[in-house]
């Protein structure tokens, strides 16, 4: 993945921001504490619902084997497993912090609800009720507005699930349950409950206000409410202020559920959530390559495929893809099969820049269904120092400058986020007779190198060529400048290099190979590591280009296709039997 040193936090301005930050947390937590004690004093208070008239539908993808393993005392969630032994999870010592939101947050009773046997609903019951009857959401991880949340959303969409044969005490037990875990929330909105986190509640409370009976007063507040927020988080090109491809994911099979819950209960919409959808849709298709995987940046991982299947069956337009995210950040450039994701933004800050990278100007390249430059992705269940690594600058497709990230991370109220980095981000794109030509810049390394990267690129009509450049504008001089061009392979590629160094050969699984050349310098193959596998992180290996921005301040690449992939025709004749009587090898895919 390289070497390359995290940012850190120096300097008057970034101490100035943590503790406008921890003073903001401070003042917002104030005032969240004096609202709820004010209404809990205000003699008309929110009368408690009595009765549960909706469940909506959870999207998400369920396994009815789960719920097996869940009764034989075994909890796999976040790539944690525990098992309990008979005793409950909730006494357990979780093995992960991810683990303990995950179990907190009751997704997983929508594997029970698939299971639909008696065995599951009488032990999904029994879980809940001791979860509610013994006060567990006392636990610090419990409280979490983000895990509260998902509960509170878990509790409605499977409640016929938990209310099938249950007799009235625990009707009336629940039912209260997730009254009070509605006003909770709506409490906690008043403080300092911020970034996605404070859209997720908001969408939880507003689920609730449309399944509860009594809510009409605040289901018509909470649709203001929600409406501005995603007009706040939810740009206007479609992307999220976090930049995270992965929030748009979360955030549609939770928006598209309450459009349904809202329409089946004979209300309309709330406009800002029919927007966002709208806007959403399309600028998720911008990161999707030829395999179906989402390009990774900013907080994405694995792509779920059969999530993206049940989007996809939601998309009306399916139309092309956006290529210009403007206010995103991102930008897409397509040559017949051949297409590649830039990042083209400045980091997010604040809340919303918990998971950003350090990626600005990394780009991700694929031909047809296979990719061949990734970046790294992420980890959300690893480490937490390789959770940092994998938000280097590093360990992008991108240009390293004195082993340095192009922004710093420092930690904010018990949160990791961009506190410094590119501000002045520049891009430009146009259609030439060769292709696609893009140019972009950034200043992440003006303030502590003094220097600016200007990254070209021209995807040829055809798909067949990707040619690059990088330059390096110092504003101070100085003796030398270590700098480093890397391109993250995808673990299907299988590298090597020719010309005594001076150039790689890529071979893909299907049979068609790319060659790569740097204009004389030296290429050499490094270890790197893939954490976006659907089966883990994998190892893989990257093409590296080591040179001095001082003496050479701009270089250029290119990825040129030596060899398509064989035919249906070419596959289907080499699977006939051989004259050696042999088996043949087996064909791969185009």
């Amino acid at each position: 993945m390289g070497t390359g040193r995290i940012g850190v936090v120096n300097g008057w301005s970034e101490r100035r921001g943590l503790a406008q930050a921890a003073i903001g947390r401070a003042a917002r937590r104030i005032r969240g504490h004096v609202v709820s004690v004010a209404r809990n004093l205000w003699p008309f208070g929110h009368a408690p619902a009595t009765r549960l008239l909706f469940a909506p539908h959870d999207l998400r993808t369920s396994d009815p084997t789960t719920a097996g393993d869940i009764y034989a005392g075994y909890y796999a969630f976040a790539g944690r497993t525990l098992r309990t032994h008979g005793e409950s999870p909730f006494d357990s010592e979780p093995p992960s912090e991810a683990w303990a939101e995950a179990l907190h947050g009751f997704g997983w009773l929508r594997h029970m609800h698939a299971a639909d046997t008696a065995i599951a609903r009488a032990n999904a019951r029994a879980l809940v009720d001791d979860f509610i009857g013994k006060k567990r959401d006392r636990n610090e991880i419990a409280r979490r507005p983000a895990v509260a949340a998902r509960r509170l959303i878990s509790f409605l969409s499977h409640s016929p699930l938990l209310l099938e044969g249950a007799d009235h005490v625990f009707y009336e037990r629940f039912v209260r349950y997730v009254s009070r875990l509605a006003d909770r929330l709506n409490l906690a909105l008043a403080g300092a409950v911020e970034g996605a986190a404070r859209l997720n509640c908001l969408i939880a409370v507003a689920f609730a206000a449309v399944c509860l009976d009594g809510q009409d007063g605040r289901r018509r507040r909470l649709e203001f409410l929600l409406s501005d927020e995603l007009d706040h988080q939810i740009l206007p090109d479609g992307g999220h202020l976090s930049r995270n491809p992965r929030l748009l994911i979360e955030l549609l099979l939770d928006l598209l559920p309450l459009r349904e819950t809202f329409m089946a209960r004979g209300f309309e919409p709330p406009r800002g959530v029919l927007m966002a959808i709208e806007r959403m849709m399309p600028h998720l298709r911008l990161f999707r390559h030829g395999d179906g995987a989402l390009a990774l940046f900013n907080g994405m991982g694995t792509t779920p495929p059969d999530l993206m299947a049940t989007l996809a069956a939601y998309d009306d337009a399916r139309a092309r893809p956006i290529e210009q995210a403007a206010y995103s950040g991102y930008s897409r450039l397509t040559g017949d099969r051949s297409l590649v994701v830039v990042d083209a933004g400045a980091p997010p800050r604040g809340a919303h820049s918990v998971e950003a990278h350090a990626g600005c100007l990394a780009f991700e390249f694929s031909s047809g269904a296979r990719r061949l430059v990734v970046n790294c992705g992420t980890s959300r269940y690893g480490s937490a120092e390789l959770r940092l690594a994998a938000r280097s600058t590093a360990a992008h497709s991108t240009v390293t400058l004195d082993d340095r990230s192009s922004a710093a991370f420092g930690r904010v109220l018990g949160e990791m986020r961009v506190v410094a980095g590119p501000s002045d981000v520049r891009v430009a794109r146009q259609d030439v007779e060769d292709g696609q030509e893009w140019v972009g810049s950034h200043d992440g390394y003006r303030r502590g190198l003094g220097a600016v990267h200007t990254r070209r690129l021209l995807l040829s009509r055809d798909g067949t060529a990707l040619s690059g450049e990088d330059e390096i504008t110092l504003t101070d001089k100085r003796a030398n400048l270590p700098a480093t061009a890397r391109f993250h392979l995808h673990p299907s590629v299988r590298p090597s290099l020719i010309r005594e160094g001076q150039g790689a050969m890529l071979a893909l699984p299907n049979g068609e190979v790319w060659a790569f050349e740097a204009s004389g310098l030296a290429v050499s193959i490094e270890e790197s590591i893939f954490l976006a596998a659907t089966d883990g992180r994998r190892r893989t290996e990257q093409l590296s280009i080591a040179f001095d921005a001082v003496a050479t301040p701009r270089i250029v690449w290119r990825f040129s296709r030596v060899s398509a992939a064989p035919t249906a025709a070419a596959r289907f004749t080499s699977a006939a039997p051989s004259e050696t009587g042999m088996p043949p090898e087996p064909a791969q895919d185009a």
